[in-house]
């Protein structure tokens, strides 16, 4: 059925060491700690552009936004944020890495929850929000704690994706992405279940949205690049990804995306790699569009928690 229902673990595998960050995914992480049951806690929501500490507010200009929430405990004073986000950085999570004797490509595509105590205000005000939504209980933030650590531990693979038949808000969706604002917005529908109650804000998230006809299924790794696998399309899955390999120099980065071009616009092509298996995407205008649309903060299924 569409989407393509994003697909749960029952753990998280071990990385491999291949797969190496720039930058260390969660250096300060600790536990969520337990609260008391009494606490008064505000819930922050907290956006700032992508790798706004390297390059400043230069892709909030193209709304290239990540997502996270912050909290802020009455009893002890102390604040603390929460984010979901790749272990190896996006350009991993989206594309692979074609190792010398290995035919199948190789993913560096886990991503996990981070939560650590302190709320960098500077970082997510300069060029973003840090905006209060919500006031929760000791007792509801302790029973999100339970769920985001089953969440973590089941949902382990970045998808940097969303795909749909077109631009028209009604079009079918072929597969929903799974990144920070997922996280986030899964966050607050779980405390809105737990009885929170939103403020009346407009609240924006950013996608990065592919166009295609109905995805066709081509297999997992094995039946494609097996013993008995199928060696041309095999092939043609290596050969679409080369192009999008880290460049040394101008002039490699423009041969490749002349290269990418050929095969996305003109030939109307894109394999995605979704829950460890390839699809081949019919590609069509526009072919690729960054949004940044609201998605409201959400109701709750229970009676409201008096705060």
């Amino acid at each position: 059925r569409w989407p393509v229902p994003y697909r749960r673990f029952d753990y998280r595998p071990k990385t491999d060491p291949y797969c190496q960050a720039r930058y260390t995914f969660c250096p300060t992480g600790s536990a969520i700690p337990v609260m008391k049951e009494e606490d008064v806690i505000e819930v922050y929501r907290l956006q700032a552009p992508v790798w706004e500490f390297k390059y400043g507010d230069l892709l909030g200009h193209l709304k290239i936004m990540h997502d996270a929430v912050g909290f802020k405990s009455s009893l002890t004073g102390k604040n603390y944020t929460m984010e979901w986000y790749e272990l190896f950085q996006l350009g991993n999570c989206t594309f692979p890495h074609l190792r010398p004797g290995m035919d199948a490509p190789f993913w560096c595509n886990q991503g996990a929850a981070c939560f650590y105590e302190g709320i960098d205000d500077a970082h997510w005000k300069e060029n973003g929000t840090l905006v209060l939504v919500t006031i929760i209980s000791g007792t509801m933030f302790n029973e999100m704690a339970k769920w985001v650590k089953h969440d973590n531990d089941t949902g382990i693979y970045y998808e940097t994706w969303t795909v749909q038949a077109s631009p028209d808000k009604q079009s079918v969706v072929w597969f929903d992405s799974y990144e920070c604002s997922k996280f986030i917005l899964r966050t607050y529908q779980k405390l809105a279940d737990l009885g929170a109650v939103f403020k009346k804000i407009q609240t924006n998230y950013t996608s990065i949205i592919l166009f295609s006809g109905e995805p066709v299924y081509l297999g997992n790794e094995t039946s494609i690049f097996g013993p008995l696998g199928n060696k041309t399309l095999a092939a043609a899955i290596r050969d679409f990804y080369y192009p999008f390999k880290p460049h040394r120099t101008v002039g490699e980065f423009f041969v490749d995306l002349l290269k990418i071009v050929d095969h996305v616009i003109l030939n109307h092509q894109f394999y995605l790699f979704y829950n460890l298996e390839y699809w081949l995407l019919p590609m069509k205008l526009p072919y690729l569009k960054i949004i940044y649309e609201e998605v409201p903060l959400p109701t709750g299924s229970k009676t409201s928690f008096d705060v």
